[in-house]
């Protein structure tokens, strides 16, 4: 091998160890490691930007029901349905939601005790609540003791299923008494009766109910019905969209009346006290 040659290779051979030799024993310079690796101080931190303050209005709060019509000046009726909650009064809710219908339920405290969620969906839905007794009892011949049971006992029902406790009362088949007007008097309770009745107790009959109700309704009538029955629940629909076409507005008892009713006081009344189904429109000698 000639001399030149042997150079050279000599001086690669001392390159290549001197380059392979210091990398195998580089280490990081530590105070480089240190810089990058060290907590920045706090009072070298960057303050986070103070975030805009938003533009956006707050949200209105809902809007609230319009008042009621006055019934002084307005065709009004009240529409009241007895006797429930019942299966049925599921779908009754559904047509007067349909038809943004506020009606008056008035409740039998054994009905209340089987359906409480019915009992909430009325009152969160704006109807209007009464007692109509625990066992749909005779309030009007009944003893004071009686009495008291049926009612307190329908208002716990009541208050335990929907937290509210009712101040309007509908004796069972009209029947009242001086006995009954002390008692309601006493427990902040008026009494509402009716002025028009379909008998739709007896007529199970949807044609039936429809046409009597339409045929005796005047402006001021307390219309009474029973949620308990289909049939009845069916005709419902029709009445509300007949009674629309003819200018009548739906209220509740108290609207009727103009607010709160007095305690003890009686409301519809025909002037005398009415026997199971009667029609207090026929008693006042209506069509």
């Amino acid at each position: 091998m000639d001399g030149p040659n042997l150079v050279r290779r000599g001086a690669a051979a001392v390159l290549a160890a001197a380059v392979f030799g210091g990398l195998s024993t580089w280490t990081p310079d530590p105070g480089r490691v240190e810089l990058a690796a060290a907590p920045v101080p706090a009072r070298e931190r960057p303050k986070p930007k103070p975030k805009p303050e938003s533009n956006a209005k707050p949200k209105p709060e809902s809007t609230p029901k319009p008042p009621p019509p006055d019934c002084s000046r307005v065709k009004c009726v009240a529409l009241t349905f007895d006797d429930g909650p019942a299966e049925s009064t599921g779908e009754l809710l559904d047509v007067l939601a349909a038809k943004n219908v506020r009606a008056t339920f008035f409740l039998v405290g054994e009905n209340v005790v089987k359906h409480p969620e019915l009992v909430r969906r009325e009152l969160q839905a704006g109807h209007e609540i009464g007692d109509h007794s625990y066992t749909h009892a005779d309030l009007g011949t009944a003893s004071k003791t009686t009495v008291m049971s049926e009612l307190t006992r329908t208002q716990d029902a009541i208050r335990r299923a929907a937290g509210f406790t009712p101040v309007l009362l509908r004796p069972p088949y009209g029947s009242v008494s001086k006995r009954l007007t002390k008692l309601a008097r006493s427990m902040g309770l008026a009494q509402v009766l009716w002025t028009v009745d379909p008998l739709d107790w007896e007529h199970r009959d949807t044609g039936y109910v429809e046409k009597r109700v339409l045929k005796r309704v005047r402006p001021g009538y307390v219309v009474l019905m029973h949620d308990i029955h289909p049939t009845t629940v069916r005709a419902v629909p029709r009445i509300i969209d007949r009674l629309a076409a003819e200018g009548y507005a739906f209220v509740t008892v108290s609207e009727l009346y103009g607010g709160r009713l007095v305690p003890g006081r009686e409301y519809g009344r025909t002037g005398r006290t009415m026997r199971q189904g009667e029609d207090s429109g026929a008693a006042q000698g209506l069509p």
